[in-house]
């Protein structure tokens, strides 16, 4: 076999994935709210729905448990995710405000998404296509969505009690 058709069909999925941005590029009218493949209803519901349904099917439930037991894995993880991409984001984009003429408010965009987890379909996904541990990739996926949520509130809730006390003043 051809050493370039050999990588490509092991990558198949990160080629796919260049394809469908180069097709989208040319012709983004099929893709867009409303278009002939409706996103809104197939992106949303059926895919999302199709990536965890696969994951269930290829995944053992001992495999999820050795995965939930490596703590170290999930404490670097996390750690990574959530602590360094958002200071290194953080960083980044004051030396992009320094060098480019990018909006500010795309660079604070930046930031934002710096501070959400990644989502477990991507995650997924992409661990199975370079043949990772799976299992990890949806304890972590699963764990860190989590434990945003949980950060949000905690915050919300520091702010409704700090508006609070003013407010009782």
């Amino acid at each position: 076999m051809n050493p370039l058709v050999a990588v490509l069909l092991k990558n198949w999925f990160l080629c796919g994935i260049v394809l469908f941005i180069l097709l989208a590029w040319a012709d983004p009218e099929i893709g867009k709210k409303g278009g002939p493949l409706h996103p809104e209803i197939t992106v949303k519901y059926f895919a999302v729905g199709f990536i965890f349904f696969n994951s269930g099917l290829s995944l053992k439930s001992e495999e999820l448990k050795r995965a939930v037991m490596q703590v170290k894995l999930h404490i670097f993880v996390q750690s990574f995710t959530l602590l360094f991409v958002p200071v290194f984001m953080y960083f980044f984009k004051s030396v992009l405000a320094k060098v480019t003429p990018l909006d500010p408010w795309l660079l604070s965009g930046l930031t934002v998404v710096s501070c959400m987890p990644p989502p477990v379909s991507s995650a997924v996904i992409l661990t199975k296509a370079v043949g990772g541990n799976e299992a990890a990739a949806i304890f972590n996926s699963a764990f860190g969505s989590f434990l945003v949520i949980i950060e949000k509130y905690n915050k919300k809730f520091i702010f409704e009690l700090k508006k609070f006390r003013e407010s009782s003043r």
